[in-house]
């Protein structure tokens, strides 16, 4: 399985949304607290090509975007395979 970093905020429904299907999947992720940590924040918006809020989501070198994102892969089969290859 591809690793699953994702940048959130402690405060930020979508991230606990996302976090919630993944954990529900049995996926493991690594979490970036924006908050805690405001250094990486410019790193995420760097990775996430511009994308300043969150939840942004990496799978692999991938990135898949939002909690939206996320769901809509999960909804359409994608997402697995994404984690699978």
């Amino acid at each position: 399985m591809k690793p699953v970093e994702i940048y959130t905020s402690p405060l930020c429904g979508y991230c606990h949304a996302a976090k919630r299907l993944l954990k529900e999947k049995g996926v493991a992720f690594s979490e970036v607290n924006v908050l805690a940590q405001p250094g990486r924040k410019a790193e995420m918006i760097k990775r996430a090509n511009g994308g300043r809020t969150v939840p942004q989501i990496f799978i692999g070198d991938s990135h898949v975007g939002g909690c939206d994102d996320l769901y809509a892969l999960e909804q359409s089969g994608k997402l697995d395979p994404l984690l699978a290859s």
